[in-house]
């Protein structure tokens, strides 16, 4: 288990795919490396063992066996120092935060305007996608990158709107980094003037740790989630610059405060600006339509 966020990522391959690709890149995610995960375990200790095994058969016992084992554990400690393991998270998450910089830095450079996109699973993130997509492809430019565990379901509903994406599949890690998206931008060659969307794996704690490099990031919650979400997961509302309020055409049939779950969300950071829309009638999209274009152009 990773100390940083918890995610169980030794040996584990990332891939990278387009779709109808058939070749697939992987690499194995280790801990000791730019995303490295650590547990500092360290063992003091002398362990001696000394067996004596003593069989004896005899005339007056038809079998007669006897096992001496003699352990001596001298010095046995376990020493699991809070400081290092703290110390060792505040490394990777630098690590992390340095290869940020360098692809905040390329997009900026390119004019490319990076959404990270996080919620929880089933919130609507890649519906709200594929209509962005599709009403205003005639105005902007987009690249979608995927996160997900496993398959290319998202990837190949984005690939439906025609826009260039590429599926990352994390395997059993719970978030994109910082490093992966660098690799899935060189594949996925992002155009200059253009809005590139990471759909984040859904989760709404680990990813909240783990800078991309995006410029905004735009935390997702649906009606029929709490609407106490934003005060049971603070990181993420906290990090995020826009909260987008999806599926608010359920609202007559769930029981969701859409003025409680704001002013949850402003308690925990009160800079976010909000949307409330649902992305499956368009209801509200136009709001949110006016932000994009008028953030990129």
């Amino acid at each position: 288990m990773c100390d940083t966020c918890g995610c169980d990522q030794p040996n584990n391959p990332v891939t990278y795919k387009k779709p109808g690709e058939d070749n697939v890149h992987t690499h194995t995610h280790p801990h000791d490396d730019k995303h490295g995960h650590t547990h500092s375990h360290i063992h003091d200790d002398n362990h001696e063992h000394s067996h004596s095994h003593t069989h004896s058969h005899s005339e007056e016992s038809n079998y007669e066996h006897t096992h001496s084992h003699n352990h001596e554990h001298e010095e046995h400690t376990h020493d699991h120092s809070h400081g290092k393991v703290i110390q060792i998270e505040q490394d990777v998450l630098s690590t992390n935060n340095l290869l940020a910089e360098r692809n905040r830095g390329y997009f900026e450079a390119k004019n490319i305007l990076a959404l990270n996109l996080v919620s929880s699973p089933g919130s609507g993130k890649t519906t709200l996608l594929e209509k962005t997509i599709t009403e205003l492809r005639k105005e902007l430019l987009f690249s979608v990158i995927e996160g997900d565990q496993q398959t290319m379901n998202d990837a190949n509903r984005i690939n439906a709107t025609g826009a260039p994406v590429i599926q990352i599949n994390t395997g059993n890690g719970c978030h994109l980094d910082a490093d992966m998206i660098n690799k899935a931008v060189k594949k996925l060659d992002v155009a200059e003037n253009s809005v590139l969307i990471i759909e984040n794996v859904g989760n709404l704690v680990c990813p909240s740790l783990f800078d991309l490099g995006e410029a905004y990031r735009v935390v997702v919650i649906s009606v029929t989630e709490g609407d106490d979400k934003p005060i049971k997961y603070p990181n993420i509302f906290h990090t995020s610059d826009v909260c987008i309020i999806n599926k608010i055409d359920l609202l007559p049939y769930v029981d969701f405060n859409i003025m409680k779950a704001k002013e949850y969300a402003l308690q925990v950071n009160h800079h976010l600006q909000f949307f409330e829309l649902s992305a499956k009638t368009g209801e509200g999209m136009d709001k949110w339509y006016e932000w994009l274009k008028g953030t990129i152009l």
